[in-house]
């Protein structure tokens, strides 16, 4: 049985995440006898105590594991021959920041399994942060909401949301967020800002992680094709989703929208998303976007919304972060300790913080790192099933004689060194 190591993320200073929580732990130990090895690491939300009191040996390094965890990146330079490694290795798409690290994998024999890929017979996600990527996002977007609109002389009830790293967990940020519900049906949104629109490109699990935070405020849900005609309520927070129907048209436009045809043939139509901008106070990007799909605001679109003067849009929380994706005002990644940027339309420069011509841009790209404690918690029930069969498998096999679980055995991208027969195409972004 391999020898199961959790390592200490190195990618950023605020990634508090683990995979395995330490209550995981002890059970695999204790039901599995499943040998942990945790990495000792001064940021991580639960302390080496926790998880030596578990039944996990607490090292430095992890040379004695055959199959190392992780959640973000690991840095090439750390990876060691013919070992297995679990991580977000953000590299389907061939995204060339991370193929140096997958070419060096290669080369050192190792396996990889990317969380990401871990999908049941519907190539439905089975272990994924989404949720929680959408309940910070959403605490950030409301905490940029407040700090814009102050720089605009507005004073808000969004003022007193802090970013969503410093409230405690989620159960106290949703408390302090219940506190600005009271005070907006109390007293009422500022003038300036009424009527205030939210909007959710997307309605997956990032959504609805976001909605659910929004959904504390007193929210009205409306349809797309009613934003031109909101009266401007002092006590209503709008709520608008937007779906596929409602974010692009095709191009031949006799032709009805068919979403089953927008997903296998999306070069037969059109952005239509950029007549509901004008509408918003702040757009919530929560949609999978690739190259081949329409974007859903372009550069020139950016330029010509603030042609005319500073417009209604102030925030856009792109949670997805793809940059140079699905908006043009995501240039770059941001972080906790930075977490907002304003976009030139004009330059396409940005400046970090909120003043400035433009909307206000949160691209940070592990929220769910601001909400460490409950999104370990959720990882780490739905992988934990999958440990004992991990640990157990035959890696000097063949990948169909491994016994891996065929829901791992589908996230597998490089087995000893190769690529699996799915990811081939990676070739083509190697070099």
């Amino acid at each position: 049985m391999a020898r199961i190591g959790i390592r200490h993320e190195t990618k950023s200073l605020h990634e508090a995440r683990t995979p395995l929580t330490p209550e995981a732990v002890r059970s695999l130990i204790t039901d599995h006898g499943v040998a942990v090895t945790v990495q000792a690491s001064p940021v991580r939300a639960f302390s080496a105590a926790d998880y030596k009191s578990a039944g996990a040996s607490i090292t430095d390094e992890l040379s004695d594991c055959s199959v190392i965890l992780g959640v973000k990146e690991i840095p090439a330079e750390m990876m060691e021959r013919g070992k297995t490694y679990l991580f977000f290795s953000h590299t389907v798409k061939g995204q060339p920041e991370n193929m140096p690290a997958l070419k060096r994998l290669m080369e050192l024999g190792c396996t990889l399994i990317d969380y990401e890929r871990i999908v049941d017979e519907k190539d439905q996600r089975l272990v994924f942060f989404g949720r929680f990527a959408g309940l910070a996002g959403m605490i950030d977007a409301l905490w940029a909401l407040g700090r814009r609109l102050r720089y605009e002389g507005i004073t808000s009830p969004f003022e007193s949301v802090t970013p969503a790293r410093l409230y405690n967990d989620l159960e106290h940020a949703k408390q302090e967020i219940g506190k600005v519900s009271e005070v907006i049906r109390n007293h009422g949104l500022p003038d300036a800002m009424t009527p205030f629109v939210c909007g959710f490109a997307g309605y997956g699990q990032v959504s609805q992680g976001a909605q659910e935070i929004y959904d504390l405020l007193p929210v009205k849900e409306v349809e797309p094709s009613e934003l031109p005609d909101l009266p401007a309520e002092m006590r209503i927070c709008y709520k608008v989703v937007f779906k596929e129907e409602h974010s692009v048209r095709r191009a031949d436009a006799s032709q009805p929208f068919d979403l089953q045809e927008y997903n296998r043939h999306p070069d037969r139509y059109e952005s239509d998303f950029f007549r509901h901008v004008p509408h918003l106070t702040t757009l919530v990007n929560c949609i999978y976007w690739e190259p081949r799909y329409p974007r859903l605001i372009t550069r020139d679109q950016f330029r010509q919304l603030y042609a005319d003067g500073q417009p209604r849009l102030r925030v856009i929380a792109d949670i997805t972060c793809d940059i140079n994706g699905s908006l043009a005002c995501t240039t770059h990644a941001t972080y906790p300790g930075n977490p907002i940027y304003v976009y030139n339309p004009v330059s396409g420069a940005t400046c970090a913080g909120e003043a400035g011509t433009g909307p206000v841009v949160l691209a940070i790209d592990f929220l769910p790192a601001e909400i460490p404690i409950d999104s370990s918690h959720a990882f780490s029930a739905a992988l934990e099933p999958f440990i004992p069969a991990l640990a157990n498998a035959d890696f000097s096999r063949s990948l169909a004689e491994s016994g891996l679980p065929p829901e791992l055995a589908r996230a597998v991208i490089v087995y000893r060194g190769k690529l699996t027969e799915p990811y081939h195409y990676i070739r083509d972004f190697i070099h």
